[in-house]
């Protein structure tokens, strides 16, 4: 038997679709047909950001969908400027009127910016969103360790840490983290980027061959029975539908330990204590 894992349940008991859209960086009309199209194939939750400037865009395709406000999870991100108590407030209400809704259901902060030494006090107006019902979940996203505890150091624990992981950069500190600290993980990525080859590798493809799935599909299971939940981007149909494809076969133990042994070591491509916006 096959278990479900197509869904997770946050904090506060907020279920959240496993598998979802990424949609950097698309932008304009190409998010929008691309969010529709992932809207129609079964798709229900959708990932952007302030700064992928696309929220606009999103939030045309999910009025265009014909699904009701509870049929959908939307996640965004904000930006360090407004890394304060008002400032989160109002990136909030920017990022509601862009996508043309009235709630969120996870929103976090994009980068933790630790020179600015605000993200504490951002992620604590997060909480009061939270109790006051204007966003169902509060998380964050590229935080390592040291900084999440900054977080949990204040009484103050994320629903979801957002982190790039693949089978070759498995963050494995920062995710045994998350789980010991009672935080989800997100994988952004979860397919790799342009700098990444691991999808040819012998491993997946063996893997692949003996389901009759793509090394792609054998990733994304892998992402999903391992606990976590991911947002590959796609704007291609077929390959929307391949990427949502996951859940009617199960890895092996030993075929999720042969792709825990991809790992290399290697952290995320960017530094989030030299990187944010």
């Amino acid at each position: 038997m096959i278990s479900d894992i197509s869904s997770l349940e946050l904090a506060g008991g907020v279920s959240m679709p496993s598998i979802g859209l990424g949609t950097w960086p698309m932008r304009g009309q190409e998010a929008a047909d691309a969010v529709l199209s992932a809207l129609e194939i079964g798709y229900r939750r959708i990932d952007t950001a302030e700064n992928y400037r696309n929220e606009d865009a999103v939030g045309q395709a999910l009025a265009s969908s014909g699904l009701d406000r509870d049929e959908y999870f939307v996640t965004t991100k904000f930006n360090k400027q407004w890394h304060s108590a008002k400032g989160v407030r109002q990136a909030l209400e920017n990022s509601l009127a862009r996508l043309g809704l009235e709630h969120l259901d996870l929103f976090l902060i994009h980068w933790p910016n630790p020179e600015q030494g605000t993200y504490v006090e951002a992620f604590t107006e997060l909480g009061k969103l939270v109790e006051e019902g204007k966003i169902r979940a509060a998380g964050v996203s590229n935080f390592k360790p040291y900084q999440l505890q900054n977080v949990l150091d204040a009484g103050l624990v994320p629903a979801l840490n957002q982190i790039q992981i693949d089978p070759e950069r498995q963050c494995i500190q920062w995710q045994g983290f998350n789980t010991e600290h009672g935080v989800r993980t997100e994988a952004y990525s979860p397919l790799g980027r342009k700098q990444s080859d691991f999808l040819s590798h012998p491993t997946l493809a063996r893997i692949a061959q003996a389901h009759g799935k793509s090394s792609a599909q054998i990733t994304l299971r892998w992402h999903v029975q391992s606990g976590r939940a991911a947002a590959p981007k796609s704007a291609d149909p077929q390959r929307q539908a391949e990427n949502l494809d996951v859940f009617n076969f199960q890895l092996t133990h030993e075929e999720m330990a042969a792709i825990n042994a991809m790992d290399t070591g290697a952290g995320p491509f960017t530094d989030s204590d030299e990187f944010g916006h």
